[in-house]
């Protein structure tokens, strides 16, 4: 058997992939939304964050094989525990990432080495931002934006009701919560830009699904400035890029086996 971690969309495609090539698996995701569309794809699924021991002691229990972490660019600790793990019962850790998305020399984006630096870029920029980052770091952002002169801070996020009572906490103003599950098209994401009047977006280097980034692309087109949220670093050793590199690394790891 095999563990997916998933967390994305293209994770769900790898998992089915993997399982139409005749591996049994399991995949953990952390949100009751994501194991719906795994179970709605027909694959097995556990809910729940898992701490390095508890990852090493479903893989003794459940005889796993493999890990494959196909989780979020930026689920660093979920990584970080899924490599321990691995090391802990000698087992063969495969990462999945996305690819990067390039646009070196773009005058509209701005990188920033994590979440407080970009909070610091769009105080200095003010206007209209949009933040796209979820809810998780939302404190960084209130705490440095609510009260700038000159600013309105609109963040997006999932439509859940813990994250509508940490913006109440916060004092982010209802009118300015978007709050939607995606996947948003291109067009969606334009008139949300041009609904708000946005002058910053704020985004996070997640990679890609298929060719484009539609809320960057979005953005660039409208001539709005993006300050990008580079990945964090973790040193992932073993890691693809698509499908087939993975798919092609647990043949060799456990064909025969």
């Amino acid at each position: 058997m095999i563990l997916v971690m998933a967390g994305t969309s293209d994770a769900r495609e790898l998992a089915v992939q993997i399982q139409q090539t005749g591996y049994e698996l399991l995949t953990t995701v952390v949100t009751d939304s994501a194991a719906k569309s795994m179970e709605a794809a027909g694959l097995p699924v556990l809910i729940g964050r898992l701490t390095a021991e508890q990852l090493a002691a479903l893989v003794r229990e459940r005889g796993i094989r493999a890990i494959v972490d196909a989780t979020h660019p930026f689920a660093e600790e979920a990584s970080k525990n899924a490599i321990a793990a691995a090391r802990e019962v000698d087992l063969p850790y495969v990462r999945y990432e996305r690819d990067r998305l390039t646009f070196e020399g773009n005058p509209l984006i701005t990188y920033a080495d994590d979440y407080e630096q970009a909070a610091e870029l769009a105080a200095q920029r003010q206007g209209v931002i949009m933040l796209t980052t979820g809810s998780k770091t939302l404190h960084i952002f209130a705490k440095r934006l609510l009260n700038e002169p000159n600013t309105t801070l609109v963040a997006r996020m999932l439509p859940r009701r813990d994250n509508m009572e940490k913006c109440e906490e916060l004092g982010l103003l209802q009118k300015n919560i978007v709050a939607m599950q995606g996947p948003f098209s291109k067009a969606l994401n334009t008139a949300l830009y041009e609904h708000y009047k946005v002058t910053l977006m704020i985004t996070k280097e997640s990679g890609k699904v298929g060719a484009v980034d539609e809320k960057l692309e979005s953005a660039l087109e409208l001539g709005i400035e993006t300050i990008m949220i580079g990945r964090p670093e973790v040193e992932y050793g073993l890691h693809f890029g698509d499908f087939e590199g993975v798919i092609g690394k647990l043949n060799e790891l456990l064909k025969g086996a």
